[in-house]
């Protein structure tokens, strides 16, 4: 057994740590040191990079968006250049989810950072920024809060309690997209406010009646929108920093005398934010309207520290993807005694191959995660469970994976067992790829070990590996008292090759 890559051990005394969001609007990186069980932010950068600016209606992106985006990150690459690739996270959010070859982009921009780059949906990106409100300003213990989250590209509405969340939703509406959708041209009038103010609103409708129903006893506004007119409020004299309901319609009518984009004049607001502004205020009038929001106070936190605190629990028992996993068992009812068994010898296997097919720890994680999901699908249909099971994990909304782990995910359990697609790992960017080969080859044959669901002790399970040859050894005894095995076994050379792998057996 092989000591593996320590990406997801517990956080050591002054360890540091470095999160990055890619945001359609500005790109961020905080730097923490871990100390005392607590971290302290050390350095952060933020850089206006745009890059919903280049975004185009097929999903394409524009080479000045591209290269923007690459030297903002290569800036950011150089200063965690020290810090262990296992404790930096760098997030991708709304343009980058609606790219049309996200890969195309995300190689480059990974090479110009330095690191891996996760794309987390939109309600995972939700609970992200929940997360680091919640723990940087603590509420009282059985309050509801709202967190209201206007990006560059999308808004993101979340109620919760102490450090959970109760409601998510990512709506495609931010301060970028708003502002090109309804202001192409730079022009600012009432008529075309009213008229933009009326369709943004429809957008909330859909759960603004669920959320005011629950209630909350204090909200929230994160990002640098809500900061932006939390500033101008108060350097109007119309509040002291919080955003209330009356006065949005003065800041409002202000900057519609401007009448173009290039001359708002609004107090406090930074040069940077005037190309932006409109669609982030239209947007939080809006969500004012539909949510009946009276008042809203302003936090420095977003979705940065958020992924630091998720990172701080990665680190120790409280793995926010573990509880995800566990919650999909109990929805779909998985036989836990099956996934154990599944999960045990999937695991026996790994361990003997891990250090000559470079396997790291969260490749681990992952085997297990898949092993424990792997019937899924059977709550739907037995024929092509596999194929059900994959889709579930794929497309569900799973806290604490991003896109990529998803992917990751379902490749494995589709790749479980039968015929192995052609294109089953075509999403997976090109570093996961030999893991994902690796680990869905493990779980393929503890599924096909385990077929008839026995609870005795395997005596002897041996595998070794010479670059992508497998062998794998069983005690003659037990395998020849197994002839349903015996005969899966013999076909499974074949059957496995798709996958790189050439499967060797024998019995001792």
């Amino acid at each position: 057994m092989t000591e593996l890559h320590p990406a997801s051990l517990p956080l050591q005394e002054g360890e540091m740590l470095a999160a990055i969001d890619l945001g359609s609007n500005s790109f961020h990186m905080v730097v923490a040191q871990y100390l005392l069980g607590q971290l302290r932010v050390v350095d952060r950068l933020r850089e206006t990079v745009r890059l919903a600016d280049g975004l185009d209606a097929r999903g394409g992106l524009s080479a000045e968006a591209r290269q923007r985006a690459y030297a903002c990150l290569a800036r950011f690459g150089q200063r965690i250049r020290d810090i262990p690739p296992q404790r930096v996270r760098a997030i991708a959010t709304n343009t980058v989810r609606k790219l049309a070859s996200p890969q195309a982009f995300l190689m480059p921009a990974e090479s110009a950072l330095g690191h891996a780059i996760e794309v987390v949906a939109g309600r995972e990106e939700a609970r992200l920024i929940y997360l680091g409100v919640a723990h940087t300003q603590p509420s009282k213990r059985g309050r509801l809060r709202l967190v209201l989250d206007i990006g560059g590209g999308s808004t993101e509405c979340i109620i919760g309690s102490g450090l959970e969340t109760i409601e998510r939703e990512s709506i495609q509406l931010g301060c970028v997209a708003t502002t090109r959708r309804y202001f192409s041209d730079g022009k600012l009038s009432r008529k075309r406010w009213n008229a933009a103010l009326t369709d943004v609103a429809t957008t909330f409708q859909p759960f603004a009646a669920r959320y005011r129903e629950l209630g909350w006893d204090d909200a929230i506004g994160t990002s640098g929108t809500n900061k932006a007119i939390g500033d101008v409020c108060a350097a109007m004299k119309l509040t002291k920093g919080s955003v209330l309901a009356d006065a949005l319609p003065q800041v409002r009518d202000r900057l519609l005398r401007a009448r173009s984009i290039d001359t708002i004049d609004l107090p406090s607001l930074p040069e940077d934010r005037r190309p932006v502004i409109a669609g982030g205020l239209l947007v939080l009038e809006a969500a004012f309207h539909a949510l009946g929001l009276e008042r809203m106070a302003v936090s420095k936190a977003a979705l940065r520290e958020g992924v630091l605190y998720d990172m701080l629990e990665r680190g120790g028992d409280d793995d926010p993807r573990d509880s995800s996993v566990l919650a999909l068992m109990k929805r779909y009812g998985i036989d836990a005694l099956q996934a154990d068994r599944v999960e045990a010898t999937a695991l026996r296997l790994f361990d003997q191959v891990a250090g000559s097919w470079n396997l790291e720890i969260d490749d681990r994680l992952m085997l297990s995660r898949a092993a424990r999901l792997h019937e899924l699908g059977l709550t739907i249909a037995h024929s092509q469970y596999h194929v059900h099971g994959a889709y579930v994990v794929e497309h569900s909304d799973i806290a604490g994976f991003s896109r990529q782990q998803q992917q990751f995910l379902a490749a494995v359990i589709r790749t479980q067992r039968r015929k192995i697609p052609k294109h089953v790992f075509d999403a997976l960017p090109d570093r996961l790829l030999p893991a994902a080969r690796h680990t869905a080859a493990l779980l393929r044959l503890a599924v096909l070990i385990h077929r008839a669901h026995e609870a005795d002790p395997i005596p002897r399970l041996d595998a070794q590996v010479d670059d992508d040859r497998l062998t794998l050894t069983l005690d003659e005894r037990w395998f020849d008292a197994r002839p349903l095995l015996k005969a899966d076994l013999d076909d499974e050379p074949a059957k496995i090759a798709p996958l790189g792998i050439s499967l060797r057996l024998q019995t001792r």
